[in-house]
């Protein structure tokens, strides 16, 4: 198979993974008691129930659960993903608008934790069983098991209360205001921590194995520099495995995104999931949760596509 045919039967499996994904999120909404429209009536106790009726009856809110489900899907597959009750905004615009916080999270997060994994992960495989390597490990093990919400509250209290460095919330700002992306650094701090100390052992352990491979030490039978060794045979080895890890924290880092978004009050799509959970818009609850999965999969799939770019011997057979 070669990989164009790989490619387009990966993007054809999306279809009942995604299906799938929004029946059962469907299900789960509509298993909390009360709606977005209950909720709304609450706030307005002159609504009588014949006029409460109507509203559900506009939006579609009056008939069995399948059948707002094949409305719901009907719409989707015409490019509608529906109206955001509480609010004159359609679902899809809040994701527009909300995307690029989310984006530039996920992007920090993921640089921060390259940055800090990759040095240390090969540090710690040529410094094996010494000092260093002992230290990177107890501070990957910590980075693992610390959770998210808790060190982003701890930073929070040092960075914002102790040192003052950084405002609680965030300046409402546009995005690339410098304020804005010096606000950043703390919760793309938080999300990263995670990622960088998996991606840290997978390549501590991935370079230590490729150190002991027949090829490294023929290299340096041949006279090659050490420094060469590491970084153009060894590091590029190493790599693939660390493609397969981080297409697997794809989805921790997408999901950690809600937890952190709402302690540092980003505004993002995390944090507006919640509000949409709270509020029972299940417009946009659907339309976030499929929008996460495409990203995910879409992950996934050029993960798969960056192992024949590093190992050639890969093939989709």
């Amino acid at each position: 198979m070669s990989l164009r045919r790989f490619i387009l039967k990966r993007l054809l499996m999306t279809v009942p993974i995604l299906f799938g994904v929004s029946v059962i999120t469907f299900a789960l909404v509509h298993l909390t008691p009360g709606d977005a429209i209950s909720q709304m009536v609450a706030q307005n106790p002159n609504v009588s129930r014949a006029e409460e009726a109507q509203i559900r009856a506009q939006y579609g809110l009056d008939g069995p659960v399948w059948e707002q489900y094949a409305t719901w899907i009907g719409n989707v597959l015409a490019g509608n993903f529906g109206d955001v009750y509480g609010s004159n905004q359609t679902a899809a615009g809040v994701i527009t608008s909300r995307l690029p916080e989310t984006v530039a999270l996920g992007l920090f997060g993921w640089v921060f934790a390259l940055v800090i994994a990759i040095p240390t992960g090969i540090y710690a495989a040529v410094k094996k069983d010494q000092l260093g390597d002992t230290a990177s490990r107890f501070i990957a093990l910590s980075g693992i098991s610390i959770p998210n919400f808790w060190l982003g509250l701890m930073l929070i209290l040092v960075g914002s209360l102790w040192l003052g460095w950084w405002d609680v919330t965030p300046p409402r700002k546009p995005l690339y205001h410098p304020e804005m992306l010096w606000h950043l650094i703390l919760p793309g701090v938080t999300i990263g921590t995670a990622a960088a100390a998996s991606i840290m052992r997978v390549m501590r352990t991935s370079m230590a194995e490729e150190l002991n491979k027949e090829y490294v030490m023929a290299a340096r039978a041949k006279g090659l520099p050490e420094q060469r060794i590491i970084f153009k045979h060894v590091l590029r080895n190493s790599l693939i495995s660390v493609v397969t890890l981080a297409a697997t924290l794809t989805a921790g880092i997408v999901a950690g995104s809600v937890v952190v978004e709402v302690v540092f009050a980003w505004p993002g799509l995390g944090r507006e999931l919640i509000q949409a959970i709270h509020g029972n818009e299940i417009n946009l609850i659907m339309a976030i949760t499929l929008f996460v999965g495409v990203f995910i999969i879409l992950a996934n799939l050029v993960a798969d596509i960056l192992y024949a770019v590093l190992d050639p011997r890969i093939r989709y057979d």
